[in-house]
């Protein structure tokens, strides 16, 4: 005779179990895909949420500090408040928007522990010309150790590496929808005119491709000296200082601080991409729903089909508690047969998800996006575990308590 090492109780869950297989193993299914589906839809959905906001720092900060254009001052300012100020045709004033003593400020914010990554920069725009072919830009001169450590602007160099821009005082980095509307490649010439009216001829060391085309149609990056004498501007000259820190989506909480730290305007950005911003909170709220739906369609139908399971065992119940075997006994067998189920269904159902998310990250989207951006997400194969767990331990305990409380006699009868 075969020797069981575990308890009677165990023994009659595991004979339950395979003395019909099929039974379990459809059981075990609807484990399966709830738990599959239920970690696909998560990962898809906030795989668009990562993926948008990739693209979104791929050129922005998450704040910038600038100087903003001030209106120019009334020219008859009354002392009494029930009369109006004198202003004749307001307009913006011409005063620079340069930033005042910027490498004492770097310092400063430098030292906020908040922050991971700082760097100085100017803009401005331009015209890219080739010949007779001509290009509106905008340029943005930058200090390039700087720029890559805060953006990781080498992963979307396709051509030439970034830290050519350091080596050659003209060197410039073209986005790749500048270099193909005016056929140029690398280590070509490339003659840029600023609105002051100032020309510069550049060598092309890299090419950027961001997968964002209005970047890559418009943007370049020069070595801050050169972008300062397009500017007609001294070498102090700086127009914006870019701020990483450690959690974005705590931005908001800073604006005041840096405001009152450094003197000059704040520009999260949401702010700056309030479109792509609200899309983001859009995504995630969908998201939200999506997978409380999917977890509540799951539960339900891991709970149904366990449910039946033991319904249909009732005549067995009977038998059992008319040999002596008390209420917790019962509950002890189905919920053992529950959570059995529930651990095979479980590791099917984190197999299946991972080969459909392997499967849907390799098709090929193309445009901006390139590949579909879903990705694995490690939290939600744990929250998947845990839900499936939980799931399968209140389908087996509930109907089981129940029938657990059936008079035998009543059972035989029926």
């Amino acid at each position: 005779m075969k020797k069981y090492k575990h308890n009677i109780d165990s023994e009659i869950a595991y004979t339950h179990l395979f003395s019909k297989k099929k039974q379990t193993l459809v059981a075990a299914l609807g484990v399966t895909v709830g738990i599959a589906i239920f970690i696909f839809m998560n990962s898809l959905m906030n795989g668009f949420e990562v993926s948008s906001v990739e693209s979104l720092f791929k050129s922005t900060p998450h704040l910038r500090i600038y100087k903003n254009d001030a209106l120019s001052k009334s020219l008859i300012v009354s002392s009494d408040s029930s009369k109006i100020n004198l202003i004749s045709n307001p307009k913006i004033t011409s005063e620079s928007k340069k930033i005042v003593n910027p490498s004492q400020l770097l310092k400063l914010i430098k030292n906020e522990p908040e922050v991971v990554g700082v760097t100085p920069s100017v803009s401005g725009n331009v015209f890219y010309k080739n010949g007779d072919s001509e290009v509106a830009g905008r340029i943005s001169g930058v200090v390039i150790e700087e720029q890559n450590a805060m953006f990781n602007l080498q992963s979307y160099i396709v051509d030439g590496h970034y830290s050519n821009l350091s080596n050659y005082q003209n060197g410039i980095i073209v986005g790749v929808g500048i270099a193909d509307k005016l056929n140029l490649k690398v280590n070509d010439n490339l003659t840029i005119t600023s609105a002051m009216g100032v020309n510069k001829l550049m060598k092309i060391v890299a090419l950027l491709q961001t997968g964002n085309a209005n970047i890559d149609k418009t943007l370049a990056y020069v070595n801050l000296p050169i972008a300062q004498q397009l500017q007609k501007q001294s070498p102090s000259y700086i127009t914006d200082i870019y701020v990483n820190i450690k959690n974005y989506e705590q931005t908001k909480l800073y604006l005041s601080k840096y405001q009152q730290l450094t003197g000059y305007d704040i520009e999260d950005w949401e702010t700056a991409n309030a479109s792509a911003a609200a899309a983001n909170k859009m995504r995630k709220m969908m998201a939200m729903a999506i997978s409380m739906s999917i977890m509540l369609v799951a539960a339900f139908g891991i709970y149904n089909i366990l449910n039946m399971t033991i319904m249909e065992k009732l005549n067995d119940i009977a038998i059992l508690k008319a040999l002596g075997f008390s209420g917790k006994d019962i509950v002890k067998i189905f919920v053992t047969e529950a959570i059995i189920i529930g651990l095979i269904g479980i590791a099917f159902g984190l197999v299946l998800a991972v080969i459909l998310i392997n499967l849907m990250s390799n098709m090929w989207v193309g445009g901006d996006i390139g590949f579909f951006p879903i990705r694995v997400f490690p939290k939600y194969f744990g929250i998947g575990v845990v839900f499936g767990l939980v799931v399968t331990f209140l389908a087996g305990y509930l109907p089981a308590r129940k029938a657990a409380g059936l008079d035998p006699i009543s059972i035989f009868r029926k």
